[in-house]
């Protein structure tokens, strides 16, 4: 199993600016995340970025960074950025592990990798889990998937997923934002032009679909916790880690 991890970081978020270096439990966020994709299986790890307060830190914590450009409007963009100043081969594996993944198991990156790596024709693998509260069914900021026999994504979206879902028919699962692609498909991606069904759900893994690339998605091996978007969410987080010193 051989691949490279990088980890998108700006500074600009809307409801948390400066995100990435804000403090949990002694450490800043983007630090947790950046230990946790390093005891994965990855022979690197890269933190991208366009701000210098990040470099500064990450680069304070021992990580690697590749400054890339602000013109970016995504962090896919920004990932293939360091694919090419990587100059990583057509058939290399990258993981985009998101910044504000504090908790994500290093198994969770080690499973999206083998799951790319032994499926032919698949570009992209990513992973998802059942939902089992009725809350994050009918939420618009819990991304939903459903996926054919074989594991490959027919759609995502932020409505519910299938019609009438819910918790206790146990038929509707959460997609986990990080993906592994193989660099000639992040290559392609970035040169295509945003599809409508991504503008309208805003979700960019909608762009690959339309342009026929097969997503894999499997059902994660362990729980894994949300990522941070709100403060809410950054509380849950400390007092996790908190609990668990």
């Amino acid at each position: 199993m051989s691949f490279s991890v990088v980890i998108p970081a700006r500074f600009a978020a809307n409801r948390l600016p400066g995100k990435p270096l804000l403090d949990i439990c002694g450490k800043p966020m983007l630090q947790h995340t950046y230990e946790r994709a390093l005891a994965s299986k990855a022979k690197s790890v890269t933190i991208a970025t366009d701000d210098l307060r990040i470099k500064d830190v990450a680069e304070g914590f021992g990580a690697q960074v590749c400054m890339t450009s602000s013109a970016h409007t995504s962090g896919t963009d920004r990932i293939q950025e360091v694919v090419t100043q990587l100059k990583l081969k057509d058939q290399e594996v990258i993981v985009n592990v998101q910044a504000d993944e504090p908790l994500l198991p290093p198994a969770a990156i080690n499973q999206v990798v083998q799951n790319l790596q032994t499926r032919d024709g698949v570009g992209i693998a990513t992973l998802c889990e059942l939902v089992t509260e009725q809350g994050e069914i009918d939420d618009a900021n819990v991304v939903k998937v459903v996926m054919d026999k074989d594991g490959q994504a027919l759609y995502f979206s932020r409505s519910t997923l299938p019609w009438q879902a819910s918790a206790s028919a146990q038929n509707c699962y959460r997609h986990i934002g990080i993906y592994a692609y193989r660099v000639v498909v992040l290559n392609q991606f970035v040169q295509w032009p945003v599809s409508e069904l991504e503008l309208s759900e805003k979700l960019e893994q909608l762009r690959a679909l339309h342009n026929g690339v097969k997503i894999h998605v499997a059902v994660t091996n362990q729980r894994i916790p949300p990522g941070v978007d709100t403060e809410r969410d950054l509380d849950a987080v400390r007092a996790l880690l908190t609990r668990s010193d």
